[in-house]
C-alpha cells in the first residue's frame, strides 16, 4: 500500500477523510486538517493523534468563501513544503424528499457542494501540478450518477463535482497529477445519522479501505462499495418514469 508523506484534508473534520488518511497515509506523515472551526476540526486532529500520528496540524478554511481558497490553499502546501496527497472531502447533505421547502438551504448545498468543493479542487490540482505532482482524492457519490427525487439537490451538486473532478483528471494525466474520484453510497457517519440506511450501506472505515485500493490498482473512479457500479449502470437504462417509482 502507498504511504503518502504529506497529506492535506480539506473538510478535515469528515469521518470519511480521516478513514481515508488512516488507510493511505503514514504515521510518521504531516497531516494537516483543514476546516471550519469547532469540535469536529480539533477533535479529528485528536483521533489522529490518539492513533499514533505524530504530526498533525490544523488550520481554517471556509468552503463558502471562493475568493480565499488560492491563499488559503497556497499557505497549505507551503506549510507542509507540498503535499503528495490532498483529499477533498467538503460537502453538505442538505433537506431530502423532493423539491425543498428551503430553498435558500438548497441554494447552499449547491453552492457548498459544486461551486466552494469545486473551487478547492481546482486550486488543489493546480498547486499539485505547479509543485511537480501528486494524488487528488476526490469524494463525490452515487447519487450523482442518477439523480433522484428523493435527494435531488445534492445529487445534482455532487453530479457537478463528479464531472468537474474527472475532467480534472484528465487534463493533468501528463503533468504527474492523479485524480481519484470516491463514489460512496450510503455510509454511516454523522451526516446521515437519522437517516435511513439504503441497501448496501457501509461505514467510513469501509470507504479508507476501498481508496487504498483504488489507488493500489490505478483506479481513476471507484465505488464504495463495489457492487453499486452495477447496480448504478442498471438504474442508468431505466425510464426516467421507473426511477421516480422506486423506493430509493
Amino acid at each position: 500500500m502507498s504511504e503518502y508523506k504529506r497529506a492535506i484534508v480539506l473538510g478535515g473534520g469528515s469521518e470519511i477523510a480521516l478513514a481515508i488518511v488512516r488507510a493511505t497515509v503514514a504515521a510518521d506523515a504531516h497531516v494537516l486538517l483543514l476546516g471550519r472551526a469547532g469540535p469536529h476540526l480539533s477533535g479529528a486532529a485528536d483521533a489522529l493523534r490518539g492513533d499514533g500520528y505524530r504530526d498533525v496540524q490544523t488550520d481554517l478554511l471556509d468552503a463558502d468563501d471562493t475568493p480565499s481558497h488560492g491563499r488559503v490553499l497556497g499557505d497549505a502546501f507551503a506549510r507542509l513544503g507540498g503535499a503528495d496527497l490532498v483529499v477533498l472531502a467538503v460537502g453538505l447533505l442538505g433537506e431530502r424528499s423532493g423539491v425543498p421547502a428551503d430553498v435558500d438551504g438548497a441554494v447552499r448545498v449547491l453552492s457548498t457542494n459544486a461551486v466552494g468543493a469545486g473551487s478547492l479542487l481546482l486550486h488543489a490540482a493546480k498547486e499539485l501540478k505547479d509543485r511537480g505532482g501528486g494524488t487528488l482524492v476526490v469524494l463525490s457519490s452515487v447519487a450523482g450518477e442518477v439523480v433522484r427525487p428523493a435527494n435531488l439537490v445534492y445529487g445534482a451538486s455532487k453530479a457537478a463535482l463528479d464531472a468537474l473532478a474527472r475532467g480534472t483528471g484528465d487534463a493533468l494525466r501528463g503533468d504527474g497529477v492523479r485524480v481519484l474520484v470516491v463514489r460512496p453510497g450510503f455510509v454511516r457517519t454523522r451526516m446521515t445519522s437519522g437517516l435511513r440506511a439504503t441497501p448496501f450501506a457501509i461505514d467510513a472505515a469501509a470507504v479508507g479501505r476501498a481508496v487504498a485500493r483504488g489507488l493500489e490498482r490505478g483506479k481513476t473512479v471507484i465505488w464504495a462499495p463495489a457492487a453499486l457500479r452495477w447496480m448504478l449502470l442498471v438504474l442508468k437504462v431505466m425510464p426516467r418514469t421507473v426511477i421516480r417509482r422506486l423506493p430509493l
